[in-house]
């Protein structure tokens, strides 16, 4: 199984508006807490999304979520949303930060099917990839930050370095 790694931000609940903490300057035309819904969010979508560089939110532009969002939403609370029950506000952060660092890995282990790996290590890059890719229960995304399953995954992709040319 592989997984889109780009967001879809129709499929999703606007978690990066409302998870993720912004720090006024260069990126961000504001400071706002994790946990507090942008002031520019109305309903799942930005009001100013059109002129996001005119009006000082070019880290907006530039977030990308791997597609965690969509999976959060869509695969893990059923398309319900945080807006429409405020219970579910806590568990989708806890959710959205477990499966952004997922969605990182697999990031880097799509990319790390471009190297040459030998057999053992094209096995297990699959394997890792199918794992991560899979039906997750929500308890195991909400612990995949700092568990022993995030650092077996993050050691294999340190392996890999041998794989590529040093000048």
């Amino acid at each position: 199984m592989s997984i889109e790694l780009q967001s879809d931000c129709a499929q999703c609940a606007a978690l990066c508006c409302m998870a993720l903490a912004l720090d006024a300057g260069q990126s961000f035309a504001i400071d706002k807490p994790a946990g507090l819904a942008c002031p520019n969010l109305t309903g799942h979508a930005c009001r100013i999304h059109g002129q996001l560089k005119e009006q000082g939110f070019d880290g907006c532009r530039a977030y990308e979520c791997l597609g965690a969002g969509q999976r959060v939403t869509q695969d893990l609370f059923q398309g319900r949303s945080w807006q429409d029950d405020p219970r579910l506000t806590d568990p989708m952060i806890r959710a959205f930060a477990g499966m952004r660092a997922i969605h990182q890995r697999l990031e880097l282990l799509q990319a790390a099917g471009a190297l040459p790996l030998d057999t053992a290590d094209r096995n297990k890059r699959r394997a890792s990839i199918d794992t991560l890719s899979g039906t997750l229960p929500l308890a195991r995304v909400e612990s995949f930050p700092g568990s022993a399953e995030e650092a077996e995954v993050d050691a294999f992709i340190r392996s890999l370095s041998r794989y590529v040319a040093r000048e």
